[in-house]
């Protein structure tokens, strides 16, 4: 049978050193990940209103360029 040797205190504070960055490296992942879904979010969010607004903008440029043309042509 094969014998386990025990790990030294210095391998274990290296292991452990090495988990913990490991662990913030993926905690930042996590945090800016997160962020970027918020963003996502809020601009799926606005998006309906600026399409809104900008129907309304063209639906008014439209009545009023129909209204020029008929005012050219029918005084």
């Amino acid at each position: 049978m094969a014998t386990v040797t025990e790990p030294s205190i210095s391998e274990l504070h290296r292991q452990s050193e090495r988990l913990e960055a490991e662990t913030r490296k993926l905690m930042a992942e996590a945090n800016k990940l997160t962020a970027e879904q918020l963003k996502l979010q809020a601009e799926r969010e606005l998006m309906p209103r600026s399409m809104i607004f900008q129907a309304m903008l063209a639906t008014a440029a439209l009545l009023g360029a129909g209204a020029a043309i008929a005012k050219l042509f029918f005084p």
